[in-house]
Protein backbone atom coordinates (compact mmCIF):
# COMPACT_ATOMS: atom_id res chain seq x y z
CA UNK A 1 0.00 0.00 0.00
CA UNK A 2 1.39 3.40 -0.95
CA UNK A 3 1.83 6.31 1.40
CA UNK A 4 -0.89 8.17 -0.49
CA UNK A 5 -3.33 5.32 0.08
CA UNK A 6 -2.41 5.24 3.75
CA UNK A 7 -3.01 8.99 4.07
CA UNK A 8 -6.35 8.66 2.32
CA UNK A 9 -7.32 5.78 4.62
CA UNK A 10 -6.45 7.71 7.77
CA UNK A 11 -8.36 10.82 6.67
CA UNK A 12 -11.33 8.69 5.59
CA UNK A 13 -11.50 7.08 9.03
CA UNK A 14 -11.45 10.56 10.57
CA UNK A 15 -14.27 11.68 8.28
CA UNK A 16 -16.38 8.66 9.22
CA UNK A 17 -15.75 9.16 12.94
CA UNK A 18 -16.69 12.84 12.86
CA UNK A 19 -19.78 12.08 10.74
CA UNK A 20 -20.93 9.59 13.40
CA UNK A 21 -20.26 12.16 16.10
CA UNK A 22 -22.28 14.81 14.24
CA UNK A 23 -25.14 12.35 13.75
CA UNK A 24 -25.39 11.73 17.51
CA UNK A 25 -24.98 15.41 18.33
CA UNK A 26 -27.91 16.23 16.05
CA UNK A 27 -29.98 13.55 17.81
CA UNK A 28 -29.13 15.13 21.15
CA UNK A 29 -30.09 18.60 19.94
CA UNK A 30 -33.37 17.43 18.42
CA UNK A 31 -34.31 15.59 21.65
CA UNK A 32 -33.30 18.35 24.06
CA UNK A 33 -36.94 18.88 25.07
CA UNK A 34 -37.89 15.19 25.17
CA UNK A 35 -38.75 14.12 28.73
CA UNK A 36 -36.42 11.44 30.07
CA UNK A 37 -33.96 11.69 27.17
CA UNK A 38 -30.32 11.05 28.07
CA UNK A 39 -27.52 12.65 26.08
CA UNK A 40 -25.51 10.26 23.87
CA UNK A 41 -21.72 10.46 23.81
CA UNK A 42 -19.45 9.03 21.14
CA UNK A 43 -15.93 8.01 22.17
CA UNK A 44 -13.11 7.59 19.66
CA UNK A 45 -10.33 5.06 19.84
CA UNK A 46 -7.29 4.19 17.81
CA UNK A 47 -7.48 1.01 15.77
CA UNK A 48 -4.40 -0.48 14.13
CA UNK A 49 -5.10 -1.73 10.61
CA UNK A 50 -2.69 -4.61 10.04
CA UNK A 51 -3.43 -4.66 6.30
CA UNK A 52 -2.20 -1.12 5.72
CA UNK A 53 0.09 -0.82 8.73
CA UNK A 54 -1.43 2.45 9.98
CA UNK A 55 -3.52 3.47 12.96
CA UNK A 56 -6.97 4.79 12.15
CA UNK A 57 -9.74 6.44 14.11
CA UNK A 58 -12.64 4.24 15.10
CA UNK A 59 -15.92 5.06 16.80
CA UNK A 60 -16.33 3.32 20.13
CA UNK A 61 -19.55 2.15 21.69
CA UNK A 62 -22.10 4.93 22.07
CA UNK A 63 -22.98 5.52 25.70
CA UNK A 64 -25.57 7.52 27.57
CA UNK A 65 -24.56 10.42 29.78
CA UNK A 66 -25.20 9.46 33.41
CA UNK A 67 -25.68 13.01 34.67
CA UNK A 68 -28.91 13.70 36.51
CA UNK A 69 -31.97 14.53 34.45
CA UNK A 70 -33.32 18.03 34.86
CA UNK A 71 -36.35 18.18 37.15
CA UNK A 72 -39.02 20.39 35.60
CA UNK A 73 -41.98 21.83 37.47
CA UNK A 74 -45.13 21.80 35.36
CA UNK A 75 -48.20 20.43 37.14
CA UNK A 76 -50.19 20.46 33.87
CA UNK A 77 -47.75 18.14 32.08
CA UNK A 78 -49.11 14.60 31.61
CA UNK A 79 -45.88 13.07 32.96
CA UNK A 80 -45.84 15.19 36.13
CA UNK A 81 -45.89 13.35 39.44
CA UNK A 82 -48.00 14.33 42.47
CA UNK A 83 -45.55 17.17 43.29
CA UNK A 84 -45.91 18.62 39.76
CA UNK A 85 -42.39 17.65 38.61
CA UNK A 86 -41.21 15.45 35.77
CA UNK A 87 -37.80 14.42 34.41
CA UNK A 88 -36.60 16.47 31.47
CA UNK A 89 -33.47 15.68 29.48
CA UNK A 90 -29.84 16.14 30.46
CA UNK A 91 -28.94 17.78 27.14
CA UNK A 92 -27.22 21.15 27.43
CA UNK A 93 -27.65 22.94 24.10
CA UNK A 94 -24.58 25.12 24.65
CA UNK A 95 -22.36 22.04 25.04
CA UNK A 96 -23.98 20.29 22.05
CA UNK A 97 -23.50 23.29 19.78
CA UNK A 98 -19.86 23.70 20.88
CA UNK A 99 -19.24 19.97 20.28
CA UNK A 100 -20.93 20.22 16.88
CA UNK A 101 -18.70 23.12 15.90
CA UNK A 102 -15.61 21.18 17.01
CA UNK A 103 -16.73 18.10 15.07
CA UNK A 104 -17.43 20.22 11.99
CA UNK A 105 -13.97 21.77 12.09
CA UNK A 106 -12.35 18.38 12.57
CA UNK A 107 -14.39 17.00 9.67
CA UNK A 108 -13.24 19.90 7.47
CA UNK A 109 -9.59 19.33 8.47
CA UNK A 110 -9.84 15.64 7.54
CA UNK A 111 -11.51 16.57 4.26
CA UNK A 112 -8.69 19.03 3.52
CA UNK A 113 -6.11 16.33 4.28
CA UNK A 114 -7.93 13.92 1.97
CA UNK A 115 -8.00 16.49 -0.82
CA UNK A 116 -4.30 17.34 -0.36
CA UNK A 117 -3.29 13.67 -0.57
CA UNK A 118 -5.44 13.22 -3.65
CA UNK A 119 -3.90 16.29 -5.33
CA UNK A 120 -0.36 15.14 -4.50
CA UNK A 121 -1.10 11.70 -5.93
CA UNK A 122 -2.55 13.23 -9.07
CA UNK A 123 0.47 15.56 -9.42
CA UNK A 124 2.85 12.62 -9.04
CA UNK A 125 1.02 10.71 -11.77
CA UNK A 126 1.32 13.68 -14.11
CA UNK A 127 5.07 13.92 -13.41
CA UNK A 128 5.54 10.24 -14.10
CA UNK A 129 3.73 10.51 -17.44
CA UNK A 130 6.27 13.01 -18.78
Amino acid sequence: MTDFSKALGVSTSGLQAQAARLRHLSENISNADTPGYRRKTVPFRTAFDAGSGVSKVEVGRVSLDDRELERIFDPSHPMADESGHFDGSNVDLLIEIADAREAQRSYEANLKMFEQARQMSSGLMQLLRR
